[in-house]
């Protein structure tokens, strides 16, 4: 059953692979510099590689906006949003996969009457208004850059047309490896917590993790849709938007390829948050947009004239289209799931008010005036529990979620073995294990609790004031306290 429930997973990862395609390599065919079938393959490789080696970087932001902790849950959400990109492409549109997964999510959210974090949900809008804009820039300057070096280094036409078809190559393989990383998030990332897969130990020191696996699979989907269906976009992206020249081609594929980087790196979004630099989130971002925005630069440095202006309209109504309608499919699907065939598409959590959680909040900042009235009592689940915030009249979506998460009850029990064994010393400091190892044995119901406890006995585990000097070190210890919740958790 897992694996039938994996399939729409890898359906979404063929219309992935069928759609975004034409985003790396569509302008490289539709301009004849490369053959589609050399395309495909370069494409296929490197995607697949960036998905296993660098493909983590943004499914955290996807996990956190929903946290959908059932795998017919997991199947009805990307199934709806397969659905939702096959119909949009069948039409010869190209579409957001991004916008998407995004909107088959909040349909999941919905449904089972759990909040939206606002924070995440802000940063991947954030990514559809700026990624395009920022693929226009970039090409906009590439294009003169390349037409000024070719005027001034008085190079033979056939050695343009020689170094173009390179420049196109190398522009795929990156293009395609930054395709994956940024892009496997949305075909499995609503998997990982219902993954079949195990870790596989090949040699002593070489094992393939699971969470590899996963992704593996994944990739491998969207390379299948590369090769058996992409040319139904490459025409829309490579040439009726407008007419492009090899250059200008060249020029829109390396500014995909660098927005596409911007989005994923993790190494960049460490690197600017150690010069104290606010980073551009790690979020999975709509290649399509970037294309479109990296076209319409290329137009704009041209003069602007000849811009297929009802394309650009069809393209946009797409976007426009494709979130609601996703979240239409996933509220359906579930619906449907969880009703005629009677399976579980959501795993009931707990909730508790108590002084404990009341206190918590108001240490947030939070006005706990209204949730005061809950005071001592517990919720069997996330719809009874939000009914009785909107009894006591608490609307806002980030106070909601700010709660749920103080009063969601988990369980978890340190063991100071279990932490000498499973606790990297490449990653965590002697005196973030000593720490842990202090509580062997206590057992906790909220992961506040144990970030409370670990910053009240160490320093090493407290969170510095936030401003731009400590946001690299809050991010490390915020990942170091993930890890120690999904080692920690009592399944």
């Amino acid at each position: 059953m897992l694996w039938i429930f994996l399939s729409s997973g890898m359906f979404l990862g063929w219309s992935l692979g069928a759609n975004d395609a034409a985003n790396v390599f569509g302008t490289a065919v539709s301009t004849k510099m490369l053959r589609f079938r050399s395309a495909a393959i370069i494409t296929s490789i490197f995607l697949i590689l960036g998905a296993m080696i660098s493909g983590a970087g943004t499914t955290h932001t996807i996990g956190v906006l929903g946290d959908v902790n059932a795998i017919a849950g997991s199947f009805s959400v990307s199934l709806a949003a397969a659905i939702s990109v096959f119909l949009l492409i069948k039409r010869g549109l190209p579409v957001s996969v991004s916008q998407a997964i995004v909107g088959a999510i909040l349909g999941w959210n919905l449904f089972t009457s759990s909040p939206t974090d606002i924070n995440s949900l802000i940063q991947i809008l954030f990514s559809w208004v700026f990624n395009p804009l920022i693929a226009g820039a970039l090409s906009f300057v590439l294009y003169l850059l390349f037409n000024r070096i070719i005027k001034f280094s008085k190079i033979h036409l056939l050695e343009i047309d020689a170094l173009t078809r390179y420049g196109f190559i190398l522009a795929a393989a990156f293009g395609a490896y930054s395709l994956g990383a940024n892009n496997i998030a949305k075909v499995v990332g609503v998997f990982i917590t219902s993954s079949p897969f195990r870790d596989i130990q090949v040699y002593d020191n070489f094992k393939i993790t699971a969470l590899q696996q996963l992704f593996f699979t994944g990739a491998l989907s969207m390379a299948v849709g590369i090769i058996s269906y992409s040319r139904k976009t490459i025409d829309t992206i490579g040439s009726k938007i407008f007419k492009l020249t090899p250059i200008s081609a060249l020029a829109s594929v390396f500014a995909v390829s660098v927005t596409l980087f911007v989005f994923s790196s993790q190494t960049l979004h460490k690197l600017l948050l150690t010069l104290h630099i606010p980073a551009i989130p790690l979020v999975p971002i709509s290649v399509t947009q970037a294309m479109v925005g990296a076209v319409i630069g290329i137009a704009l440095a041209k003069g602007g004239s000849y811009l297929n202006y009802k394309i650009i309209g069809k393209i946009s109504l797409g976007w426009l289209i494709t979130p609601v309608s996703s979240a239409l499919i996933s509220l359906l699907l579930l619906f449907v799931m969880q009703n005629v065939f009677q399976q579980k598409v959501f795993e009931k959590i707990s909730f508790e008010v108590n002084e404990q959680v009341i206190n918590y909040l108001q240490s947030g900042n939070l006005n706990t005036t209204k949730i005061n009235h809950l005071n001592g009592i517990t919720y069997d689940n996330q719809s009874s529990f939000r009914q009785a915030l909107d009894y006591v009249g608490i609307s806002s979506e980030e106070t909601i979620f700010r709660i749920f998460q103080a009063a969601k009850i988990e369980y978890f029990r340190l063991d100071s073995n279990y932490a000498k064994e499973k606790l990297n010393p490449n990653e965590f400091t002697q005196g973030e294990i000593e720490a842990v190892k202090f509580l062997h044995n206590e057992s906790y119901k909220h992961r506040w609790q144990i970030v409370e406890k670990l910053s009240l006995i160490s320093e090493d585990w407290r969170f510095l004031t936030p401003n731009p000097q400590n946001l690299y070190y809050n991010k490390r210890l915020e990942e170091k306290y993930e890890i120690l919740f999904s080692i920690f958790k009592l399944r």
